[in-house]
């Protein structure tokens, strides 16, 4: 069992630090720390405190992101809110261990009201998360008689739906428990539930999704497949099967080829939607497709995993919700240039890509919680040897045992991924030999790394370089990687611009306009305010501007990094259904002055075009 290369520290190992800290204050101000309060579907008359209303997934997606927020930021306010859910669910288990609302009450009435798995397994994933940061020692027990429920009714009540497509949630709470108390029914369970959940591994070995999809069918649903694609992994986990591995790293790559957008993900509005920069993402996808990446660097050890997770949190996460946290969209687009009620090419509806409170439908309003807390308490991890590993270099604080149980703690200070230096301060209590292994995107052609100002020689393997020696307090490791803007040709030859992890964006003018008043969280539209039709001029090149970091860096007007360059309004890019239509092969430039350009990171434009027609080099009249 366990074939995992490295393993997750337990909920409050690491604490965010700088603008990573920031974001997470910023969203306990907003959303996340002020739902309830305001949008009934988790208000007091949820289901899970008790009450008549939505009692399904709301809840527990809204508290798989508020409890990782509430202990990170040590938010009394928020773990008062926090606790009165987890204390309902705990004290309505029965006897013969099921737990949770008596039936389920969901707001559109999708599913029949037989029973479901589905809602289970993210409360589950809730109470790990609430056991590693308390110690609560009721929760082992709770997990341990549900999952006795679970075994002895799975067969005649097998998974369906939902649940079915996203079994891989409950394997993760089982191998969970099994780690903890080792009970031998548990793995039994686990090889039930795999055998009942759709089978990822053969749809991603060979993916037959090639086209824009058209109809309803789980397996298409974009966010089934940013949660299948860990699938594989986890049943890699228990097998230790290659071709579980291998079925990963071919489905990504269909995933991109046929699906892929410049920001990191495949599309998805709400179907697997092709290549177009117009078409969307649906932001519950952008936070599932964290988790799931999460997991995969953990069991595989691989910083290629590392690279898409940090590609997802620092562009798709952020440009999905506004900069104040109080709106987010349930849709994103590549190049948007309008976000209005209107027709578009999707299957959600015409809403879809306004910002609210509950655009479309309130599933992403429940679940985008989990995010940013959830990145924080992923951003190391031990390497199964008494060391530890680094998923990412945002800004935090890493508490744990090395070597052969020493207290050890690491301060990860330089403002990463907005600057390309990243400074970690090692303290320890006493003197130890271990492995710090630290993750060499594979953006990054020349790093350079010294340990206490002397340089050090880098191997990376399977994207980690590994340092093993005698560290000491006060020990001192600085990392440059360097970040030169690159320029990425995707479908129909248009160009996006990427430095480092961070995507890069034409901002066009914002005109907010209100859609629907509430008491705190509005309904807006946004119309461009500015031209938005430009091309890059081939052989500009790019200027790095930097400027201070301000405490929310994703807001286009504060961008501490910026890139320079040059382009042309293009005649030819017309609007197509409501969006910018793709952009022309041919641009046509025609009596269009060559102009200075700024870009900002993707995220921080709430309009924008990031895939841009490349005007040649040639002369214009």
């Amino acid at each position: 069992m366990h074939h995992s290369v490295f393993q997750a520290l337990p909920l409050g190992s690491i604490k965010p630090l700088a603008w990573l800290k920031d974001q997470l204050r910023i969203q306990a101000d907003g959303l996340t720390g002020h739902l309830e309060e305001h949008w009934p579907d988790v208000g007091p008359d949820n289901g899970w405190l008790g009450g008549k209303g939505e009692s399904w997934e709301r809840g527990p997606y809204y508290l798989d992101g508020l409890i990782p927020l509430a202990y990170l930021l040590e938010d009394e306010r928020l773990i008062s809110k926090a606790e009165r859910w987890i204390e309902w669910a705990l004290a309505s288990q029965k006897e013969n261990g099921l737990f949770g609302p008596e039936r389920i009450v969901t707001v559109n009435n999708d599913i029949d009201k037989r029973f479901d798995w589905w809602h289970y397994m993210i409360m589950l994933k809730v109470m790990t998360q609430y056991e590693e940061a308390t110690g609560d020692a009721r929760v082992i027990p709770f997990m341990t008689g549900f999952f006795r429920f679970v075994s002895e009714h799975i067969q005649a009540n097998p998974l369906r739906d939902w649940a079915q497509a996203r079994g891989a949630d409950m394997l993760l709470s089982l191998h969970w428990l099994h780690r903890r108390t080792g009970d031998e029914f548990l793995l039994e369970l686990a090889e039930e539930v795999a055998s009942q959940t759709m089978d990822w591994s053969g749809i991603l070995y060979d993916f037959p999704f090639w086209r824009k999809v058209e109809q309803w069918d789980h397996r298409t649903h974009v966010v089934n497949v940013a949660m299948g694609i860990k699938t594989p992994g986890v049943l890699y986990e228990i097998t230790g099967d290659s071709r579980h591995r291998e079925a990963v790293q071919r489905g990504i790559r269909s995933l991109m080829t046929y699906h892929g957008q410049a920001h990191g993900l495949f599309s998805g509005d709400e179907w697997l939607s092709g290549t177009h920069p117009s078409q969307g993402v649906e932001l519950c996808a952008v936070v599932e497709y964290m988790f799931t990446m999460e997991q995969l660097v953990r069991i595989f050890g691989d910083g290629a995993y590392g690279d898409m997770l940090e590609k997802t949190a620092f562009n798709a996460l952020p440009a999905a919700i506004a900069a104040d946290w109080n709106s987010h969209q349930y849709d994103q687009q590549v190049n948007q240039i309008l976000c209005n009620v209107a027709e578009r090419d999707w299957s959600n509806g015409d809403d879809a890509n306004l910002f609210g409170l509950e655009p479309n439908f309130g599933c992403c309003t429940a679940n985008m919680h989990q995010g940013w807390p959830k990145f924080v308490s992923h951003l190391w991890m031990g390497d199964g040897s008494g060391g530890l590993a680094a998923v990412s270099y945002a800004p935090c604080r890493v508490n744990a045992r090395v070597g052969e149980g020493v207290r050890a703690e690491l301060t990860v200070s330089g403002d990463y991924p907005f600057r390309d230096t990243i400074s970690i301060e090692v303290k320890m209590e006493r003197p130890e030999t271990f492995a710090i292994r630290l993750r060499i995107p594979q953006w990054c052609a020349a790093p350079v790394l010294q340990v206490n100002g002397k340089e050090v020689e880098i191997t990376a393997t399977s994207g980690y370089a590994a340092i093993r020696r005698e560290w000491r307090d006060g020990d001192q490791i600085r990392l440059h990687l360097p970040m030169i803007p690159q320029m990425h040709s995707r479908g129909s030859h248009a160009a996006s611009i990427e430095r480092g992890p961070l995507l890069f964006a034409l901002p066009v003018g914002e005109n907010w306009q209100l859609h629907l008043k509430r008491e705190r969280f509005h309904d807006w539209e946004v119309y461009p305010a500015t031209p938005w039709k430009y091309g890059l001029q081939e052989g500009a090149g790019f200027e790095v501007k930097l400027s201070v970091m301000p405490a929310q860096p994703f807001k286009a007007a504060d961008a501490p990094v910026r890139l320079l360059t040059k382009g042309r309004l293009v005649r030819n890019w017309r609007m197509a259904g409501n969006n910018a239509d793709a952009p022309p092969l041919n641009p046509d430039v025609n009596g269009s002055p060559l102009e200075p350009l700024e870009l900002v990171p993707y995220g921080s434009a709430k309009l924008r075009i990031a895939e841009f027609p490349l005007v040649p080099l040639r002369d214009y009249p």
